[in-house]
């Protein structure tokens, strides 16, 4: 077995095993949180808010430290580790305390979830990306294993929410113990060419990206559509589960659809490389954030569990084209050896800033006006946002045209 094939082969096992974790812990959470917990919209807001402020503090030294390091394994550790403590976490600290001081546990748990489910998952993403192109793989068809492993947990996590939600957090951890044995057992040779890279990135040369032109415009559709997008998406498991006549049927049927989705979702992953390749990754961006704001309208307009499921399914077309075209767009205009800086600055942390604002006015919203309308106020700022975004993101050559002309060329 070649190198490339050995990598190939531990990183999707990895990164499914990995959100098969991330899951069992994160899918259901809103359930819990207003289901089990019984907190309120705004309450449930306050506390996803938290992670997201976590998050957002994690991500710069994760970027940072990502292209330091290099490809050595020192971030996979830390985010195994923290899996394999979420069980325990979540069952005997978190949510006692979320129950007895909403804010101290919104702000422990914001720490804790952020560092270990919403930063941790864009570090590996972007880990992922960084041997990929080193040993010459794809990003997105290791990335539709971490697919296929979070749909493997959906499919249980609703019926198991309805015996006990505790389940699914205990499972995390088993996950977590087995990514420790992975990593412990995976020996990936010194790549010289990445670790000299790491080796010469200045703090310096990173703090540069803060006076990049073409960064902040990228930021214009992270912080804009997608951001609306992903709190439209926070609290989406509770207006599923209202469609249905009681709340366990409710519960069992997204974790149902959840998982159809993310496998047609995993399917999407390996095509949707060459989609991208032939209209260019700001078209793939622009494509992406169109059926972001077409599902959020369609939820709001939706009656009845055929088509707010119809409205869930169209996430498995969105993300692979979303994912695959923001690793193209930073490859074409930012310098590689910043390429984990650039992600989960520009993406993770902006997605979190994002949300650490947004959370607790849409989950106000969601009291005050309900979720139908709050879904169609949301769809009419994304549309504008959507085309600001037009104007601000630099443009891609298709990569396919790109080609064409290379090899012209050489005749």
């Amino acid at each position: 077995m070649t190198s490339k094939q050995s990598h190939f082969r531990f990183l999707c096992t990895f990164v499914y095993v990995y959100f098969f974790a991330q899951a069992m812990s994160m899918s259901l959470l809103a359930l819990w949180l207003r289901n089990t917990l019984q907190l309120s919209g705004t309450e449930t807001g306050i506390v996803f808010s938290a992670n997201f402020i976590a998050a957002m503090c994690s991500q710069p030294v994760y970027g940072y430290l990502s292209d330091k390091v290099g490809m050595r394994k020192h971030v996979l550790w830390a985010v195994g580790v923290m899996c394999m403590l979420s069980g325990l976490f979540l069952v005997y600290v978190y949510g006692p305390l979320l129950k007895s001081h909403i804010l101290a546990g919104a702000a422990l748990g914001g720490i804790y979830l952020g560092i270990t489910f919403i930063a941790g998952s864009y570090a590996i993403e972007s880990y992922v990306d960084r041997i990929g192109r080193a040993y010459g793989f794809e990003y997105s068809r290791v990335r539709l294993w971490g697919s296929l492993g979070f749909a493997s947990a959906a499919f249980m996590t609703g019926r198991l929410y309805n015996v006990d939600p505790h389940i699914n957090f205990m499972l995390a951890s088993v996950a977590g113990l087995l990514l420790v044995l992975m990593l412990a057992l995976w020996r990936l040779p010194q790549h010289e060419s990445a670790a000299a890279a790491g080796a010469k990135l200045r703090l310096s040369e990173a703090l540069s990206l803060l006076r990049d032109q073409a960064f902040w415009r990228f930021m214009v559709f992270i912080l804009s559509v997608t951001n609306l997008y992903l709190v439209y998406d926070q609290q989406f498991p509770s207006y599923f589960a209202s469609q249905f006549p009681d709340k366990a049927t409710g519960a069992a049927m997204f974790g149902y659809l959840n998982s159809l989705q993310i496998f047609v979702e995993a399917a999407g992953l390996f095509v949707s490389p060459l989609l991208v390749r032939r209209i260019g990754a700001k078209y793939g961006l622009l494509l992406a954030g169109s059926i972001m704001i077409f599902r959020i309208a369609g939820s709001g307009l939706a009656v009845g569990p055929v088509s707010i499921s119809a409205m869930k399914m169209l996430h498995s077309i969105e993300l692979p084209i979303l994912v695959v075209s923001v690793f193209r767009y930073i490859a074409c205009h930012f310098d590689n050896r910043l390429a984990s800086t650039v992600y989960m600055v520009g993406v993770s942390f902006g997605h979190s800033l994002g949300l650490a604002l947004l959370s607790p006015l849409v989950g106000k919203a969601y009291d005050l006006f309900g979720f139908n309308h709050t879904y169609l106020l949301l769809a009419a700022i994304g549309a504008v946002c959507l085309v600001l975004s037009a104007f601000a993101l630099s443009p891609t050559p298709p990569e396919v045209a790109t080609r064409k002309n290379a090899a012209l060329a050489t005749h």
